[in-house]
Order: C-alpha cells, then structure tokens, then sequence
C-alpha cells in the first residue's frame, strides 16, 4: 500500500471560543466514569514508544475532541495524527483545539461506511489508537472495522483500544464494581462532575455547535472476544496490557 494524495475534511471553528475550556469540561466528564483514565493514556503511549518509536504516524481513531492526540503531541512532538469521527460538536472542539497544528489534521467519517478508510491522507499509519469509543459499535460492524483497522496499520505497527470490555462469565464481581462505580460517581456528581447526559445539554446551548444526536445502540465483549476478533482479522498477537476492574488496554501486534 501507498500513501494516499487525499484532502481531509475541514470546517470553520468559531473566533474566540475557549478551546481549553471545553476540553477540560470533556476531560472531567470523561473521568467521572473513568478515574484511572490517565492511567489508560500512559499505559497506552508507552507502549507506543515501545513498539515504533516516539516519531510515529498516528491514526486516533474516534478522536472526539481529540483527547489521545493531545497527549501524543505532548509527549512525542514530532509524532503526527490523524483525528477521525462522525460527531460534528465534538470535531468542531478538536478543530478548535489544534488549529495551526501541522502535525494535525481531522477527517469526519462514519467508521460503519465501508468506504471509511479511502478519506484518511495516508494508507498506513505505525499506531491506530481509541479509547471509550468502540463500544458504540455491535459485533458485526466491530468485526468488520477490525480487518479495516488490520489493513491500516503496517507490519510491525500497533493498535490499541481502551474500552468497556465486560466479562460475563464474572456475574458477581461484575455487580460488585457496578455498585462501587456508581457510589464514587455520586460523590463526584455532588463536587460538581458532569455525566454524559449534563456534558451534551451544555453543549446544545451553545448555537456554534451542531448535534450529533443519539449515539448507537453498541455491546460490551470481553477483551478475550476483542483479541480473538482481531486476530482472525490479521493481527499476529493481541492481549490485554492494562485493565482495571471494568476496563480494559488491548494491544494488537500486526
């Protein structure tokens, strides 16, 4: 495969809106489910590092407002990224965020279109990287995004997903970490934490922002069922390297 000559999406970003500030307000609703998040992030970029340096071509994968990329840059300025996703409000802040950023650039696409990956400026990238995104997807459409991704990264490169991944097989421990997540949030919320819900009525009130609307209706698989997955779709090894009681770091070798 060769790089593409493509020409990624852009849109116009408002003058004078606090990128900053939206992005914290993501990141702190963000941690209200996830408060080993940075964690995730750490975990995620060291093992970057490890596999294909601290220069590498990054496909971050449902960017959102661009969380993964953020840190990327911090770490490794001379990485580069692709930021792909389909919701308009929260590419408008990542647009916002790293306008003039060369190393940047954003691509709005649907990843259930099969034609996804012809809109990217590269047809190879040394990491695709996600985190709390994927599990908006079924099996199907996941499955088939796997043999996408497969065919995105080159040999030697990496892919990494940091998600929901919920092991049925473990009803009891599965109920315990539910009642423990939902007493810690309760205290964030009463410190002032925004859920997803409160996060995206906030940004309805904000004209400059267009609405993506509801979300897909996905599933939470095991990481056992992400790693077989991706390895019939044409990786050569995939296990978990991070995991907390309710979510998992997977990494995928090709």
């Amino acid at each position: 495969m060769t790089d593409r000559d493509t020409t990624t999406t852009s849109a116009p970003v408002a003058a004078g809106t606090d990128w900053a500030a939206w992005q914290h307000s993501w990141d702190r609703q963000q941690e209200w489910y996830m408060p080993d998040r940075e964690d995730r992030f750490r975990i995620m970029l060291d093992t970057v590092e490890a596999f294909v340096g601290s220069e590498p071509r990054v496909l971050d994968l449902a960017c959102g407002t661009g969380s993964i990329t953020a840190r990327l840059l911090d770490r490794f300025p001379g990485a580069e990224s692709t930021g792909v996703d389909l919701d308009p409000a929260l590419l408008t802040i990542a647009r916002g965020t790293f306008a003039g950023d060369d190393r940047v650039s954003f691509v709005e696409a649907d990843l259930t279109d099969p034609d996804w990956p012809a809109r990217l400026p590269y047809a190879t990238y040394d990491a695709v990287l996600t985190a709390t995104a994927l599990h908006w997807l079924r099996k199907g459409p996941l499955t088939s995004l796997y043999g996408q991704i497969a065919e995105l990264v080159r040999h030697g490169g990496v892919f990494l997903n940091a998600d929901h991944m919920i092991d049925d097989t473990t009803p009891r421990i599965n109920a315990a970490v539910a009642i423990r997540d939902r007493a810690r949030r309760d205290r964030a919320m009463r410190d002032g934490a925004l859920d997803w819900a409160d996060w995206w009525a906030l940004a309805a009130q904000d004209r400059r922002f267009e609405i993506y609307g509801v979300h897909a209706d996905g599933e939470m698989p095991s990481a056992a069922w992400h790693a077989r997955v991706l390895r019939e779709q044409g990786f050569g090894e995939a296990r978990p390297v991070w995991a907390s009681p309710s979510d998992t770091l997977l990494l995928a070798l090709k």
